[in-house]
């Protein structure tokens, strides 16, 4: 019998509709590398989130694979071509959680510049003080958006009517706004020197990996917001740390980083809790996809995919 096992927690509509399609389901919500890496030699299939990685070492003892599905879009945890090579096709289901990164992504820049965290703080703890949280309008603000995949097309969308010039680059598509009208179509430089929020959008390769350091920073407009809902690993953040300090950056927002969870005052070159503190700092625990309606949607991509698959 075809034999599937879920590495993750998922909706109850990926399960039922695994068992529709004939798999007998091994459902681990808690498991990790080494759980998953013992079932391998009888999977079918095989459904992760990013505990679990797979490489030539675990294609190789695993003959039965027919296909390793991501719950959600990155697929960093595969090796693509010895998934190839070993004839697994590998699925992912951006179009699950996009419009919950995109929702993420607003409310993470609205509380930026309206300073709601600290202006929540604040009130909590006894005091009436105004004029300290005296914010920004996003109204008026060129926003950028690097990447106009699912999420940075979703992003763009809940811009629309907000009053912003919305911009994009993508370095591998070509016409990609052409239905959004209100989205400019730029160059990358124009995207780092005109952009007053630029939000990360990119998948993690061996181009984009610490592709925003001190040096890309350096070329962005003055006080820029800089958002990053895309990879950790794509903004070296004790580059983006010493920006916010001598005030390259006017502000950061991060669902995502470069160790997660983040390595609590290990790293010489920055202090996480310093950087954590800072004002115009807005942080979450990657959670910018990890909504009630997307865990239902990954799972209803996730079952139509691999329907379509031959096994």
């Amino acid at each position: 019998m075809k034999k599937v096992m879920i590495c993750d927690g998922v909706h109850q509509a990926l399960i039922d509709g695994l068992h529709h399609l004939g798999f007998d389901v091994l459902y681990e919500p808690t498991a990790g590398q080494a759980e998953a890496e013992a079932q391998l030699a009888d999977l079918t299939g095989l459904i992760v989130n990013s505990r679990v990685r797979l490489g030539e070492k675990q294609f190789a003892v695993a003959p039965k694979l027919k296909f390793a599905a991501r719950l959600g879009s990155g697929l960093d945890i595969f090796d693509l071509e010895a998934a190839k090579r070993h004839q697994v096709e590998v699925i992912n289901s951006p179009e699950g959680n996009r419009n919950a990164v995109a929702e993420h992504a607003l409310g993470m820049l609205l509380m930026l510049l309206t300073k709601l965290r600290h202006a929540d703080a604040s009130l909590r703890s006894g005091e009436w003080s105004r004029e300290p949280h005296r914010g920004r309008e996003l109204m008026g603000l060129t926003v950028g958006i690097l990447g106009f995949g699912n999420t940075g097309r979703a992003f763009a969308e809940k811009l629309q009517g907000l009053g912003v010039r919305v911009i994009a680059y993508d370095k591998y598509k070509k016409n990609y706004a052409a239905e959004l009208d209100f989205v400019e179509e730029v160059s990358l430089e124009q995207l780092k020197s005109e952009s007053d929020v630029l939000s990360l959008h990119t998948p993690l390769t061996e181009e984009t990996r610490f592709m925003v350091d001190s040096a890309f920073i350096s070329e962005l407009k003055r006080d820029v917001i800089l958002i990053n809902t895309s990879r950790g690993k794509v903004l070296k953040l004790k580059d983006a740390y010493q920006a916010l300090l001598s005030e390259l950056l006017g502000g950061l927002c991060l669902d995502v980083f470069e160790d997660e969870p983040p390595k609590w005052n290990v790293n010489a070159s920055y202090d996480i809790v310093s950087l954590f503190e800072l004002p115009n700092v807005v942080v979450s625990p990657h959670v910018a996809g990890w909504t009630t309606e997307s865990k239902r949607r990954i799972a209803d991509v996730l079952v139509k995919k691999i329907s379509e698959i031959e096994l």
